[in-house]
């Protein structure tokens, strides 16, 4: 939707923005600003109004005009002194006379044309989205004809499941690495792609995290995939990630094959876990269904050629294809910055080649290629189709799921990804709008809404992606505290983000990245508080507990004692005291105390004098006697029953989520 600030739109207008905010409030708009933004309906209705008031402003001044020259006419030049002082009184001492038409008509024109450039915006918002459209075509394989140059492409296959079902440790076992070991906690959040050799062909798989979080970032993998493979722990079973990744896996319309991992523990059940993949509508081939499942073991490296043939024989019916000789497309896969080389990205080819020296556009990014590395991190000249590359020498860090293209020039490939920062801007302005929306109707409640702003800087985009998500989820669980993520970035915390968070008063969230001496010295100095983390649960666990903090304190009533009045004591300066005997709990001093009469509350007030014997005291415990007054009650009868109640602050938590953000213990 096309959007546009009040103050942009009284600038391209050449009014002031007081004035489309009076005409706002005829519209019934209230409570904005100048940086208010307008959708293209209100600011439509809001030009309507002002060309109307414009039309009528122009007519009143003609008509001034005409009855002045009358005036002038009829009464000559030495009456043209008193004409002024009459038109002065006409509007009055607060009132100021018309503008001249040639102003009013200046105004109208622009007006007139800016209802015009609205309706172009309108349709260039569509032709952007046909275009978004089309570059997403651009990133699925190559279909029609299969022209003379085309090659056989390895499969894409992404390795999807739930957390600690054992999908790293089955990369590892394929590839013969050991990558489990390098991720913080036993948790693979990247996407990474890598290779792996069968009987001289080839099949590139996409690993994805495990965790929760990473949702969207399975989504993604499943949409640039020809074979999913699902990974079901035979101990564990179908868990909350499974059913996740099967509901990509089939909005993909991807073929699936299940890999039922650690069939070599005592625990595992193939055999349960085939039943529960019924429930998902995946039946076994055995069992008269179509899905391939292949039962294993990672650790021991049972039955993994027979999975990897099976991949394959998912791809061959595909027919995979691409034409090294076409225009290069690709995918990005992953993103990160390094201190020496800059920004990179891990690009996944789908048509075309790529070569060093190559001029680039990828998203709002562009570049000459300066290196190529493989997955491996060999340095290579060119890169057929069908495999993942490293690219080095883009000018900013592009976001996982970018389309790259090949450019003529490089002079071409910036005027692109201009093009797509301002795209990009178009978004952000729509995404402000709707917040702000959403704080206006929300301050129409009596509650006061705190915000919790932070500034977050990951290793990869797909990390920062994930934080992403998840702080919005743990913003949905408290009405009261507003999680806003003022920036998001990649690379290590810098003192730049440090001043924005100064002045945003901001918390700075660092997933995997490093933080200087420098810039603790500029937090500190700048009284911002830094935290890092290199497991996001732990990062969303101490989040979750900030939220909390921030909450305003909740009490209840809580039943401590109970006492018996037995016989009534008059005392000049007190009045009435009521000697008791406590029969539950203690009595203390201070408490709000309820008087029951045969089972009616008589009193509620507070225990203003406690005494046992001849003593103040502040707490009597059962069972012993004392003696009971306030001055706010003095009709006691024997038999009354005193409750004493404290208030208690109760512990706030958060709204559970759907699923718990912690990992297993499986």
């Amino acid at each position: 939707m096309v959007t546009i600030r009040i103050f942009s739109l009284a600038r391209q207008l050449g009014l002031q923005s007081k004035a489309l905010i009076a005409a706002l409030a005829e519209l019934g708009v209230e409570d904005v600003t100048p940086a208010s933004s307008l959708d293209e309906d209100t600011a439509k209705a809001l030009v309507e109004l002002l060309v109307e008031q414009a039309k009528a402003a122009r007519q009143s001044a003609q008509a001034a005009a005409e009855a002045q020259a009358a005036a002038q006419a009829r009464a000559g030049s030495a009456q043209k002194e008193a004409a002024g002082e009459v038109a002065e009184e006409e509007w009055g001492e607060d009132e100021q006379p018309p503008p001249e038409a040639a102003e009013v008509e200046r105004e109208l024109g622009e007006l007139e044309r800016y209802l015009a450039e609205l309706q172009t915006e309108a349709d260039a918002a569509t032709e952007s989205h046909q275009v978004v459209k089309l570059l997403s075509e651009l990133a699925a394989r190559p279909s029609g004809p299969r022209p003379e140059t085309a090659i056989e492409v390895p499969p894409v296959a992404t390795v999807l499941g739930h957390v600690d079902h054992g999908k790293t440790t089955l990369l590892d076992a394929l590839r013969e690495t050991d990558v489990i070991a390098t991720e913080s906690g036993g948790i693979t959040q990247h996407i990474g792609a890598s290779e792996v050799s069968v009987n001289d062909k080839q099949i590139v798989f996409i690993d994805t995290p495990g965790h929760k979080a990473f949702t969207a970032m399975r989504a993604r993998g499943a949409q640039v995939t020809d074979v999913a493979v699902l990974v079901v722990a035979a101990d564990d079973g179908i868990m909350p990630q499974t059913v996740e990744a099967i509901n990509h896996v089939k909005a993909a319309q991807v073929p699936l094959v299940v890999a039922i991992n650690k069939i070599d523990l005592p625990e595992a059940d193939v055999e349960r876990t085939k039943q529960q993949l019924l429930e998902y509508e995946l039946v076994p081939e055995e069992w008269g269904g179509d899905t391939i499942i292949v039962p294993l073991s990672a650790v021991t490296r049972q039955r993994l050629d027979e999975l990897l043939e099976m991949v394959l024989l998912v791809a061959e019916v595909q027919e995979l294809w691409a034409d090294p000789e076409a225009d290069m497309v690709g995918v990005v896969i992953e993103s990160s910055v390094d201190v020496s080389e800059g920004p990179l990205a891990t690009v996944l080819i789908r048509n075309g080649t790529l070569s060093v020296g190559d001029v680039v556009i990828c998203g709002t990014a562009c570049g000459r290629v300066r290196r190529l590395r493989d997955w491996r991190g060999k340095s290579l000249p060119t890169m057929p189709p069908g495999h993942p590359v490293v690219v080095v020498g883009l000018s900013d860090v592009v976001e996982a799921g970018d389309i790259t293209q090949t450019c003529a020039t490089l002079k071409e490939a910036r005027q692109i990804a201009e093009e797509h920062k301002e795209q990009q801007h178009q978004q952000q302005f729509a995404g402000d709008a709707q917040r702000r929306l959403r704080d206006f109707y929300r301050d129409l409640g009596t509650e006061e809404v705190k915000e919790l702003n932070m500034v977050l800087k990951a290793d990869v985009w797909g990390s920062a992606e994930a934080v992403k998500a998840s702080l919005a989820q743990l913003d949905s669980q408290l009405e009261e505290v507003d999680i806003n993520v003022v920036y998001a970035g990649v690379g290590e915390i810098t003192e730049s983000d440090v001043m924005l968070a100064v002045a945003s008063q901001a918390l700075v969230l660092g997933f995997r990245v490093a933080v200087s001496n420098q810039v603790r010295q500029a937090a500190a100095d700048g009284h911002v508080e830094i935290r890092t983390y290199d497991v996001i649960y732990e990062a969303l666990d101490d989040i979750n507990k900030a939220m909390l903090g921030m909450l305003e304190p909740v009490y209840e009533e809580r039943f401590i004692g109970q006492a018996e009045v037995l016989e009534l004591f008059k005392v000049s300066r007190i009045g009435v005291i009521a000697g008791c005997r406590a029969t539950e709990g203690p009595l203390q001093h201070g408490v709000r105390i309820v008087v029951l009469r045969d089972g009616e509350q008589v009193f509620a007030g507070t225990l203003e004098s406690l005494r046992h014997f001849a003593q103040d005291v502040s707490t009597v415990e059962a069972p012993q006697e004392c003696g009971v007054a306030t001055a706010e009650f003095q009709d006691w009868q024997v038999g009354d029953i005193i409750q004493a109640y404290i208030q208690v602050e109760v512990e706030r938590t958060a709204k559970p989520a759907e699923d718990s953000l912690a990992p297993s213990n499986s």
